[in-house]
């Protein structure tokens, strides 16, 4: 008997599916080497997800990727803007696809569905950060047509920093 081929679906993330993306968030942590340095819960993914942050509307989005009905990967988005260009823009902040499930076409089914979602928004650009390290990615984003950005670095303030910055006097 041949085995069929398995169905997939990109849909868009849904209250009822946080449990799954704060795992999937905690599976790619390990995945990029720091498993201990997730701080999202339940709760803060629902505010921010599909709640009110800090009276703002939701401030970041979901896909969920699935096959033959069960979630295997997550595409966690958010909108920003470039004042080069003029105009909004979508920046993929996690993508994962548990192992087992790889090869399927998820990945690529998502990006597909987050460049229709960047189109319909009148983005110009998607843009997202890679692990140096993480050669495969490089090579997958490489072939959808992607680029590595040359010349820029990205820095980040931790939240102690934050609170330094905040406290200084002018």
């Amino acid at each position: 008997m041949a085995e069929s081929t398995p169905k997939l679906r990109i849909r868009p993330g849904q209250p009822s599916d946080i449990p799954f993306i704060l795992s999937m968030i905690k599976e790619l942590a390990a995945y990029e080497r720091e498993p201990d340095a997730v701080h999202s819960n339940e709760l803060s993914l629902h505010q921010y997800f599909f709640g009110k942050g800090f009276g703002r509307g939701p401030c970041a989005e979901a896909l969920v990727a699935e096959v033959d009905g069960t979630p295997q990967g997550v595409a966690i988005y958010f909108m920003n803007f470039s004042t080069w260009s003029g105009a909004v823009g979508l920046y993929l902040e996690d993508l994962y696809v548990r192992p087992d499930a790889r090869r399927l076409g998820l990945g690529k089914a998502m990006l597909i569905e987050l460049a229709s979602i960047a189109r319909a928004r009148g983005c110009r650009r998607m843009e997202w950060a890679v692990l140096d390290w993480n050669t495969s990615a490089q090579e997958f984003y490489r072939n959808l047509g992607a680029r590595e950005m040359s010349g820029w670095h990205v820095w980040r303030m931790d939240e102690s920093s934050i609170q330094r910055l905040a406290d200084t006097t002018r």
